[in-house]
């Protein structure tokens, strides 16, 4: 039987943090599915299919991986893919309550979806999204913290 895990998140945008994640995410299951949240009560810095593109460019080409995006509650999408494992990334205990509140919230949704939590590498352990939106933003290098086609996308976005 083939072990689906989801990677849900807004990656906005895509991190070496990520990147870490989503390839020793491949260790629990047979098939990651790298999942691009649709959130309305969110202003994305980049629409969805800028981010899937910058996931699939960042992470390169492995047949164990996709991307794709949903809408609506993890559970519900997780159900219909047959994923039996979200994973989800705590880099500080500050993380840790929220996660923990919508791991219970989804094994009460889908009682046989589990949450693995996995911590970044230690070199990574600060990175977010907004830090390195915001660093990008005041025109700073984000060259160490995103794949290039990343820091290229942030730079032609913050020029505009």
């Amino acid at each position: 039987m083939t072990r689906i895990a989801i990677y849900p998140g807004s990656f906005d945008p895509p991190t070496r943090g990520h990147e870490d994640l989503i390839r020793r995410s491949l260790l629990l299951a047979d098939r990651l599915i790298v999942a691009v949240a649709v959130n309305v009560s969110k202003q994305p810095l980049f629409g969805v299919e800028e981010r899937l593109a910058m996931l699939r460019t960042a992470v390169g080409p492995d047949p164990r991986i996709e991307f794709v995006s949903f809408e609506g509650l993890l559970a519900d999408f997780a159900r219909r893919l047959g994923a039996s494992v979200v994973v989800r990334g705590l880099r500080a205990v500050s993380d840790f309550e929220y996660e923990f509140q919508m791991a219970l919230m989804n094994r009460q949704l889908h009682p046989s979806l589990e949450t693995v939590f996995l911590v970044p590498a230690l070199d990574l352990t600060y990175l977010s999204s907004s830090l390195v939106r915001e660093v990008a933003r005041f025109g700073g290098d984000v060259s160490a913290l995103v794949h290039p086609a990343v820091a290229e996308a942030l730079r032609a976005r913050f020029a505009k």
